[in-house]
């Protein structure tokens, strides 16, 4: 296979949250070929709310982000990546799908992300091999942003189970498991008034 075909888009045609979506995405990308396992798992225990003021941390391409902002249509979607080329995908993959309430962003965590702003739900698929100091980072900025009752919600593999747990009761005060599959947990927490 040449050089020049690898740097071709790599097309993902898929339907999340009972909608048809097109994504485009390329090497380097995380899971460049489809939609991967967490984030099905994900998006199919994430229940949003039609007017969700959503952040969607390291948002990768976008698929998290775009299925939230077809569910919230009412609502908005902040999509951020620390990675310019993921940011680049996102946004013109919310374009192609017509989803003009996600708007994605260059931000390491939530450093370039409006402090005034006020989240409803927070997601993310965290990456395994970031630090877990990476993870208290954010947590912290997250709940700073989050408005009172608001959800955080994530997916990690099965070995963070534990650390998730922790830190979500120290942060939020309280931890729900919704779904624990077979390589992928997801774990919420509340922000209590």
């Amino acid at each position: 296979m040449s050089v020049e075909h690898l740097k071709k888009d790599l097309i993902v045609t898929t339907e999340l949250v009972g909608r048809p979506f097109t994504f485009h995405t390329t090497w380097g990308l995380f899971s460049p070929r489809a939609i991967d396992e967490g984030t099905l798992l994900l998006l199919d225990h994430l229940k949003v709310k039609e007017d969700d003021i959503a952040l969607d941390m390291g948002c990768g391409y976008g698929p998290i982000g775009a299925a939230i902002a077809h569910q919230a249509p009412k609502g908005q979607v902040h999509m951020v990546d620390k990675d310019f080329l993921a940011i680049e995908y996102a946004q013109a993959n919310a374009e192609r799908n017509g989803l003009n309430n996600a708007k994605a962003y260059l931000s390491n965590g939530l450093s370039h992300v409006d402090p005034d702003l006020r989240f409803s739900l927070v997601v993310s698929n965290l990456p395994a091999k970031v630090g877990n100091e990476f993870f208290q980072i954010m947590f912290d900025d997250a709940r700073r942003q989050m408005a009172p009752g608001a959800r955080i919600v994530v997916v990690t593999i099965n070995g963070l189970r534990g650390f998730i747990k922790r830190s979500f009761t120290d942060y939020f005060g309280n931890y729900t498991k919704l779904k624990q599959g077979k390589s992928y947990t997801i774990s919420m927490a509340v922000l209590e008034d």
